[in-house]
């Protein structure tokens, strides 16, 4: 059985994460409010977090979800820095949802270099919530 595969009861666990010098949490803590509302597990890491952190918080965790919010514009050096963590320590079971002040035209990068999905500012809860539990099973 693979590592989304449907386990009865298993809930889904999400890594909330701010990485780098980026001090505006409210939308990542309203997003993680929304998720354990869904009646996903959810781990907020806090502020400041270097892509290292995330990553070991995500195998302590067990995550199946890594989420990096992030409004300072270093979305895409941020994110192929963890999508290249995850790869070296062969962890590309892991979902990467980024979101936060993304420029439309970054979209298509950040999926290229191994993002699952992108969630501009202003992106709907639902939806968010609809994608993880369309994605992985409960």
């Amino acid at each position: 059985m693979g590592r989304n595969d449907s386990i009865e009861g298993k809930k889904i666990r999400v890594v909330i994460a701010k990485p780098g010098l980026d001090g505006h949490d409210m939308g990542a803590k309203v997003v993680a409010l929304a998720l354990k509302d869904a009646g996903m597990e959810v781990i907020y890491t806090g502020l400041h977090k270097t892509i290292e952190e995330i990553v070991e918080t995500a195998v302590q965790e067990d995550a199946d979800v890594i989420g990096l919010s992030i409004y300072s514009g270093a979305h895409l050096p941020l994110s192929k820095k963890l999508i290249g963590q995850l790869k070296e320590k062969e962890l590309t079971d892991k979902l990467v949802l980024v979101g936060g002040n993304i420029p439309q035209r970054d979209i298509k990068i950040l999926k290229d270099c191994g993002v699952t999905e992108v969630f501009p500012a202003g992106s709907k809860l639902e939806e968010i919530v609809k994608f993880l539990k369309e994605r992985i099973k409960e």
